[in-house]
């Protein structure tokens, strides 16, 4: 497995500053964060998408995904929501990223029946859109959907290889999910996993890894058990969360603690 960590670790981080850290502590690759607050997102031109891609190309980085914010569940219209989905289909091609995240985002007063076939008919369109691109759309254990039981249903109703998943830890676990449950459901279209520790259900704010409650043991274990072989993103919400400590100094350990659990695992 390849090791990653997220831009929403690092918000509003210049590009040069976000390879270097990656390639100083050791990490193969780097998750973008496509928002408008950020560096990267679906409205930098052509010369901006060219000159980021090679910073990260000089430096031997991946671009192993754009985290986009796109909610393929969410009541209201389609064309929106498939504009959106296309925007960042487009920014992935042109920077070299092979996947796009997206959010399930249902709710409100749709039943769970409705909110899947809302998903499943959007993943399916962009989905042709995606393969034409070369870039997988990923929907994320997360939100109206937050299981792999729950994201299997949507991805079992789309049946397109250019439609597959993200498996979010914490939210499968807040799910009450074990990982021994979420592999077999997601491993059929599984893309990568994100990995994070939260001191409890109440109490989210980012830790280091392996000092929290989520069980990143169990989950790498299984990972292994089967053979999978892609990518650990450490998704760190910083963002999200002032206090918490800053990422830059946490990725050395973080990076070791990966790597134990995956010579335990092995």
């Amino acid at each position: 497995m390849k090791a990653a960590f997220s831009t929403l670790g690092v918000p509003g981080l210049p590009v040069t500053d976000v390879v270097r850290l990656a390639a100083g502590h050791g990490y193969q690759g780097v998750e973008v964060r496509a928002h408008p607050e950020e560096p990267v997102h679906p409205g930098i031109g052509p010369a901006e998408r060219t000159a980021v891609a090679a910073e990260f190309t000089a430096a031997g980085i991946e671009i192993m995904g754009l985290a986009g914010y796109a909610r393929v569940a969410a009541p209201g219209a389609d064309g929106p929501v498939l504009a959106e989905i296309r925007a960042l289909l487009d920014l992935a091609r042109d920077m070299g990223a092979p996947t796009v995240r997206v959010f399930p985002g249902g709710g409100g007063e749709q039943s769970a029946s409705e909110a899947d076939a809302i998903a499943a008919r959007r993943l399916g369109t962009a989905a042709e859109y995606a393969a034409d691109v070369g870039v997988r759309i990923l929907l994320e254990t997360h939100d109206s959907h937050p299981t792999g039981a729950d994201v299997m249903r949507v991805l079992g109703a789309v049946g397109h290889r250019h439609a597959g998943a993200l498996w979010d830890v914490m939210h499968t676990w807040l799910g009450g999910e074990q990982p021994r449950e979420t592999y077999p459901a997601l491993s059929p279209y599984l893309g990568y996993v994100q990995v994070k520790d939260i001191a409890s259900a109440d109490d989210r704010t980012p830790l280091p890894l392996g000092s929290g409650v989520l069980p990143l043991t169990e989950c790498v274990q299984v990972l292994s058990r089967h053979g999978w072989d892609g990518w650990l993103c450490w998704e760190y919400e910083k963002r999200w969360y002032e206090a918490a400590a800053p990422l830059p100094e946490l990725l050395g350990p973080g990076r070791e603690h990966l790597a134990r659990l995956l010579g335990e695992s092995a």
